[in-house]
């Protein structure tokens, strides 16, 4: 995350000190004594350039319907600096809400579950601002196999991806992930405590992709984002279910050397967030900017120029930022969305909306700011035309979105909330 996303929560005046620019004030009456629904921005803003079987398969959105009909509503709070949240799509309704500090709640039906779902709070480094338990992916055999695994930064502020388990056939009501049962996948040294990434996803071809950020300080000062010879500043793809611990695919780009085997994607500054479109198999890489630009990527599913460079640290959005010409780092593949830090300063990925309960809304990638609480809708409307607007003025300090069973969207704001996105 950008300059210290936790420095932001807990001292909200260093914004400013770490922001090129203020970003843009947030309706002043959410925060406090916020309420229940956060209706969308009356302001016009200029345009700028689940289970498959469950979620919707309508025809994607190609304008923007009138946003003042929707609002985030209140599914509960009383969460503890919520980072990520997940579903196990077991049809068992539940959402997995993981708390920064290092434990893994429960929420069904608007309840927070008594006893957490995982706690590892003895293993995980939190102190650091951009530090803790950060990610979490169901397995796709979850069901069966009781396989979770996580993201987050021990006691020495390194990275761990790890693999816990579950009894699959214990009864959905006292089902919990044993914290004996840890098994390490990966674990990766860090230079800084922050741009950690920690994103963790089984995409559609049931690999495990992780986000990594490029080790921090500020500006890459070790030029770990274009260099193919570490995995900080990159998307890894691995598979889990064949190799020990992990094997890799064979059509990674650097499987027969080159470069880290596990990397798939490079020149990432601190990717907090990533996705797939559950219905196109599209990737989207919300990448946070370090003093003006905030950026969205995207990678078609069928795209085979790999590796793919997303150009961090020669540009910043897309943008110049050393001197010089990006000259010898290949083809550098620009953002598809930008935005500048008048409007924010620390993007937070989210998802493209494939639910059933807002079908005008398909097809739309739906991200937003942790530093300003903004909320984007983003259309890709082909042939590389982008429809970017920005659809919601929350006030909340936007840590995660997360993804229902029934693809229906949440937004997690780390002062403790989950909502979610209906219509009124």
């Amino acid at each position: 995350m950008n300059r210290s996303r936790w420095t932001i929560f807990i001292l909200a005046g260093m914004v400013i000190l770490l922001s090129a620019c203020v970003p843009s004030t947030p309706n002043p009456t959410v925060k406090p004594g916020l309420p229940a629904t956060i209706t969308a921005t009356q302001e016009n803003f200029p345009t700028v350039v689940p289970d498959p079987t469950e979620t919707s398969t309508a025809t994607s959105a190609l304008d923007f319907p009138a946003m003042e009909q929707y609002a985030w509503n209140l599914v509960t709070d009383g969460l503890s600096q919520p980072v990520n949240m997940a579903n196990a799509n077991d049809g068992s309704g539940r959402l997995f809400v993981v708390e920064k500090e290092g434990m893994i709640m429960v929420v069904k039906e608007g309840i927070i579950r008594t006893l957490p779902f995982l706690d590892i709070r003895g293993k995980v480094g939190s102190s650091g601002y951009e530090q803790g338990l950060l990610g979490l992916a169901f397995h796709p055999d979850f069901r069966e196999n009781g396989y979770i695994y996580v993201d987050y930064m021990d006691r020495n502020g390194n990275t761990v991806i790890a693999r816990y388990s579950v009894e699959p056939t214990a009864p959905i009501d006292n089902q919990y992930a044993d914290p004996n049962s840890e098994m390490i996948l990966l674990q990766v040294d860090q230079p800084f405590p922050n741009h950690n990434g920690g994103q963790l996803i089984f995409g559609p071809d049931r690999m495990l992709w992780i986000s990594l950020g490029d080790g921090g300080s500020g500006g890459d000062p070790y030029g770990n984002g274009q260099s193919v010879q570490t995995l900080l500043g990159k998307i890894l793809r691995i598979d889990v279910d064949n190799g020990s611990p992990y094997g890799i695919p064979q059509d990674n780009p650097y499987f027969s050397g080159g470069g880290l085997p596990e990397i798939w994607a490079y020149g990432l500054r601190n990717p907090w967030k990533f996705s797939f479109d559950s219905q196109t198999g599209d990737l989207y890489i919300a990448d946070v900017g370090q003093n003006q630009w905030e950026e969205v990527n995207f990678l078609t599913s069928d795209f085979n120029n790999l590796p793919a460079n997303f150009g961090w640290n020669v540009r910043e959005g897309k943008h110049p930022y050393q001197d010089g010409s990006p000259a010898g780092y290949g083809n550098l593949i620009e953002p598809v969305f930008e935005f500048g830090h008048d409007q924010g300063c620390s993007i937070t990925g989210g998802f493209v909306y494939r639910g059933i309960d807002l079908p005008e809304l398909n097809g739309i990638y739906i991200f937003g700011d942790f530093c300003s609480g903004l909320v984007w809708g983003l259309i890709n409307q082909g042939n590389g035309q982008w429809n970017g607007k920005i659809l919601f003025e929350t006030g909340l300090s936007i840590s995660s979105f997360g993804i229902g069973e029934l693809g229906e969207i949440y937004l997690l704001d780390l002062n403790g909330r989950l909502y979610r996105l209906e219509k009124k």
